[in-house]
């Protein structure tokens, strides 16, 4: 299995349950289609470079995860129809 990371930018104004299920969702996305979530580590809010749906600011976390490629797609699948992300990015990570 390859190892990825997810950076995903959050709602700034969301409720803490809230993120942390939103960031749960994620988790179990990966577990339930046989990966395995090494690490979430959670920035905090941050300003943003420039305006994203007219909020210059977002909650950042990143999550590294080892798991097959359709993984990625259903990350970025399901990222991308949640009204609470403002950005994702999934890139690989080149093991030496």
């Amino acid at each position: 299995m390859q190892k990825y990371e997810m950076l995903i930018l959050l709602r700034s104004d969301m409720e803490e349950e809230a993120r942390e299920a939103e960031l749960k969702k994620y988790a179990d996305i990966v577990s339930s289609m046989g990966g395995s979530v090494e690490a979430t580590d959670k920035w905090g809010t941050k300003k943003t470079a420039y305006p994203i749906n007219y909020k210059s600011d977002a909650f950042f976390a990143l999550m590294t995860f080892r798991a097959p490629a359709p993984v990625v797609k259903e990350l970025d699948r399901v990222a991308g129809i949640s009204q609470d992300v403002l950005r994702r990015m999934i890139t690989k990570v080149e093991e030496k």
